[in-house]
């Protein structure tokens, strides 16, 4: 464990790294950026009405952040360097995909990035839940609603 400093400054760059990606995701998706696009989109009678997805996304990446800080915490970089890495990777897909659905308009190719995603995203917590079972715990919400986004963007992606 680090000192109370450099724990807190951990804590805040984990969190603030996962918001970063969040935010640019959300210069191309529904609600920061118009889109007519998505809008005339069908989508089938599952999908959540809007105003679901910022909280959704701002608790998963809360989440996730605390996930990681717990890893770095716990053990460093050095004794988590593939576990924190594989995160690092799981967190380039995750904005990957707002620029690949909203910003290209491409849903086909958003799922078979998105199913990377959700590939990656279960390494990383397999990686975690070796290091914390707190940390593993804190990653299965990602992983459910990634799961279901996965089956909504196909879902989309095939009614188009």
């Amino acid at each position: 464990m680090h000192k109370p400093a450099i724990r807190l400054a951990g804590l805040v760059f984990w969190i603030g790294i996962c918001y970063l990606v969040a935010w640019i995701g959300s210069l191309v998706s529904p609600g920061m950026a118009p889109s007519d696009w998505y809008d005339a989109l069908n989508k089938p009678a599952w999908n959540p009405p809007g105003w679901v997805f910022g909280p959704v996304w701002t608790a998963l990446y809360t989440m996730m952040g605390v996930a990681a800080w717990i890893v770095w915490d716990r053990f460093g970089m050095k004794a988590t360097r593939a576990a924190l890495a594989a995160f690092i990777v799981q967190l380039g897909l995750n904005g990957l995909w707002s620029w690949i659905f909203f910003g290209m308009q491409e849903p086909g190719w958003a799922f078979f990035e998105i199913i990377i995603l959700l590939a990656a995203i279960i390494v990383t917590t397999i990686l975690f839940f070796r290091k914390n079972a707190v940390a593993g715990w804190l990653m299965v919400p990602y992983i459910l609603w990634v799961g279901y986004a996965s089956t909504l963007n196909g879902a989309i992606w095939l009614m188009n």
